[in-house]
């Protein structure tokens, strides 16, 4: 593989975090299939969810009405394995309701195996870590 070509990949999935950032903040949660497969393993503070269904049943009953999400992912670190790839993001989230401030901000770390589909890179498991939670 040149280094081109694994320099693109790295991109691509470093890409994944942003476009999950993304469907997360504005509820497109029928939309998951474009980052994560169709077998994925999420664990996380809520439990272990295996595949789309369970992870967009997930996304849909967690939706406060009135509250938005801003999340904001850094510190992206991609190891590449041919197909597959380790990659991991620090991740705040700040929940606030239209005009208003943050009422609760959240520190995770997220981490995941990425594999490359037919479809592109797509995130085949994921690990997401509470670090912290400052207010309510």
């Amino acid at each position: 593989m040149s280094d081109t070509t694994r320099t693109a990949d790295r991109i691509e999935i470093a890409d994944l975090f942003a476009r999950l950032a993304n469907l997360l903040d504005e509820h497109r949660h029928d939309e998951a299939h474009t980052v994560y497969s169709d077998d994925v393993v999420v664990r996380g503070p809520r439990g272990e969810l295996h595949g789309l269904d369970e992870v967009t049943a997930l996304l849909r009953r967690s939706r406060v009405e009135g509250e938005r999400t801003q999340h904001v992912h850094g510190d992206v670190l991609v190891r590449m394995d041919g197909d597959r790839a380790e990659a991991t993001a620090n991740q705040i989230v700040y929940f606030h309701r239209d005009g208003e401030p943050p009422h609760r901000t959240s520190g995770l770390r997220v981490a995941g195996t990425a594999v490359r589909t037919p479809a592109g890179w797509r995130f085949g498991d994921m690990r997401i870590t509470l670090a912290w939670t400052q207010g309510s």
